[in-house]
């Protein structure tokens, strides 16, 4: 499970730290034996943070990266080749399997859309400038495009071990934006505001929008396809895991790709290589956003209703069908929810944020509630006290919730919670149960994104209630199986 976050924030003047009156690092304590390292470091994630800064500071845009680094998606080489960072102590650790708690990304790019895949991890910036895409980790389907070899021109790299550029074939490079990237399981899609949709890396099931080509070789591939056959333009990209969901500016959904659980929602369970309008109870029906992540996929219409199609094996769709494939689009009569505004859709959970900030969920795993509450057929409301709500805090809402495959993520004005899985870390080791929260600077959101379907196994069996996240604050959010990254200066995340 990966994850990304991206915020925008204040420098600090002065920063003071734990409960005592030190300043500096670390919170005051009386003379006596020094302490093991374990335990400074234990003080020191305990210890309150005081972040502060003056009116006229100048906000920054940083990224940081955690979770499972072995493939490269943290972007950071030395997690993966100590030779290419400093000369490591005695004693310490070679290489770091996974990096637990957020960690800064030296990149000077103003990054504005982060998705996380299958080990590996997209970056995008609004810029015009020739180079708008940035990817790292596993690359062994051309994911990240052809990443030519520093030592054979003609061969191209199957790891990325620090963010590098994607090629794309624009007509307008200096005009065209890219606006949002979204990954799959070994496929991106990259959404440009001039030039539609482009799509690169494994196409065997049509995921890509193109035909499928018996035997293609996917490794070292230039092969990077612009999608069309649109009614409308594209605003919004979505992969799951082998297949792919668009949104367009009238309202519509088109689907390509793997359709064995009925995710492509076209009525059948067939491979589709062309990018193909839905129907069923979607026929008719202005569409604001869609979530995918496994097999199962969600909708929201304009006028607050969920819908969902794809699998069902762990009862996402059970309030419509006693199935586990579901292939065409169902309005979900949820009661009860709202005006939902926002939804998720996991590997087995799901979640919505209805137009009050709060935070609904169902499905089967790790659902934010606690151990009590493993499975369900029907939406839950993850009390609003977990995030932060109080007498003293009436104001805090969630805006924003994805979900990864066995994690989720929300943020608010100033926080961001999740459910830890096997690949979000969240600092801490364990299953809590509790919440857990990423604490950032405050700063503007900017937008959030989730992306992974499976993540390599980890010791951590996860946390079932939201928990927070230290030293973090985002504005973006995105996660895919076991490394994270984000984007933030200053907003606080939960996760």
């Amino acid at each position: 499970m990966a994850l990304a976050a991206l915020a925008a924030g204040a420098r600090l003047g002065l920063r003071l730290r734990g409960p005592g009156l030190g300043l500096g690092r670390g919170p005051w304590r009386a003379a006596g034996r020094s302490r093991s390292r374990r335990e400074a470091a234990e003080a020191e994630a305990d210890a309150p943070v005081l972040q502060y800064a003056g009116e006229r500071a100048a906000r920054a845009h940083r990224i940081f990266v955690w979770g499972f680094s072995y493939s490269g998606a943290l972007g950071v080489p030395s997690f993966v080749l100590p030779s290419a960072g400093p000369e490591p102590r005695a004693g310490s650790r070679p290489r770091r399997r996974i990096q637990p708690v957020p960690y800064r990304l030296e990149l000077d790019q103003k990054i504005s859309s982060a998705a996380c895949g299958y080990g590996f991890t997209l970056l995008s910036s609004t810029t015009k400038d020739v180079t708008k895409v940035w990817g790292m980790g596993l690359n062994k389907d051309s994911q990240l495009g052809f990443q030519r070899s520093r030592r054979d021109q003609t061969r191209g790299y199957e790891y990325v071990l620090e963010p590098s550029p994607v090629p794309l074939p624009l007509d307008r490079p200096q005009e065209t934006r890219v606006l949002q990237v979204s990954c799959g399981r070994a496929h991106s899609l990259v959404l440009t505001d001039r030039e539609g949709v482009f799509s690169l890396g494994n196409n065997s099931y049509g995921q890509c929008g193109r035909k499928v080509v018996e035997d293609e070789v996917y490794s070292e591939s230039h092969k990077v396809h612009r999608l069309q056959d649109f009614d409308g333009q594209v605003v919004q990209v979505a992969c799951g895991q082998d297949h792919s969901l668009f949104v367009t500016d009238r309202g519509e959904v088109y689907s390509c790709g793997w359709g064995a659980d009925g995710q492509t929602g076209l009525g059948h369970y067939n491979i589709t290589s062309t990018p193909t309008k839905l129907g069923g109870d979607l026929a008719g029906v202005h569409v604001v956003q869609v979530a995918t992540y496994g097999d199962c996929c969600l909708a929201v219409s304009a006028d607050g209703g969920v819908f969902g199609w794809g699998n069902s094996e762990y009862r996402q769709l059970a309030s419509v069908t006693d199935s586990t494939q579901v292939n065409v689009p169902r309005r979900l009569p949820f009661s009860g929810v709202g005006k939902v505004e926002q939804a998720a859709c996991g590997g087995t959970g799901c979640a919505v944020v209805n137009g009050e900030g709060r935070v609904f969920v169902w499905g089967y795993g790790i659902l934010g509630k606690g151990p009590n509450l493993v499975e369900t057929a029907l939406p839950e409301m993850i009390p609003p006290t977990l995030f932060g709500l109080t007498e003293f805090s009436p104001e805090v809402r969630i805006s924003q919730v994805r979900c990864g495959l066995s994690h989720f993520a929300a943020l608010t004005s100033d926080d961001a919670w999740g459910a830890r899985g096997r690949g979000l870390r969240c600092g801490s080791h364990g299953d809590s149960g509790q919440v857990v929260r990423l604490s950032l600077l405050p700063g503007p959101e900017l937008r959030v994104s989730s992306r992974g379907s499976s993540m390599p196994a980890t010791e951590d069996r996860g946390s079932r209630a939201p928990a927070r996240v230290r030293r973090l604050r985002t504005a973006l959010l995105s996660g895919g199986p076991g490394t994270a990254s984000g984007v933030t200066c200053s907003p606080r995340q939960w996760s």
